[in-house]
């Protein structure tokens, strides 16, 4: 009996699944020894997002943003290489605005 029938394709199995082993390793993510250090960037550097106000301290952007939320937009506090911004959605920058107006008086 040709035992080559048999282990040829017990061979190319084996091959297969090393392969999909190793390209599941390469391709996952989440899982690095190395944290990633976060970096201050401009704040034209945030993509759609938009700066509508620069708040003096994380306590008043924290209250800012607690202003927005309440009023159903969506935010977020970046700390820039100029400082701290509130960024919106550019849907959301009138409302915003607005909304922190409205707060102010």
């Amino acid at each position: 009996m040709d035992r080559s029938y048999l282990l040829t394709p017990l061979v190319g199995f084996a091959v297969v699944a090393v392969l999909a082993a190793m390209l599941r390793w390469t391709f996952s993510r989440g899982h690095s020894l190395v944290a990633r250090v976060p970096r201050q960037s401009t704040p034209d550097d945030y993509g759609l997002l938009v700066a509508i106000a620069e708040p003096a301290d994380r306590a008043a952007g924290r209250r800012l943003c607690q202003v927005l939320v309440a009023d159903g937009i969506r935010c977020t506090l970046v700390d820039t290489t100029e400082g701290l911004r509130l960024m919106v959605w550019p849907p959301d920058e009138e409302a915003a605005r607005s909304a922190l107006e409205r707060h102010r008086s």
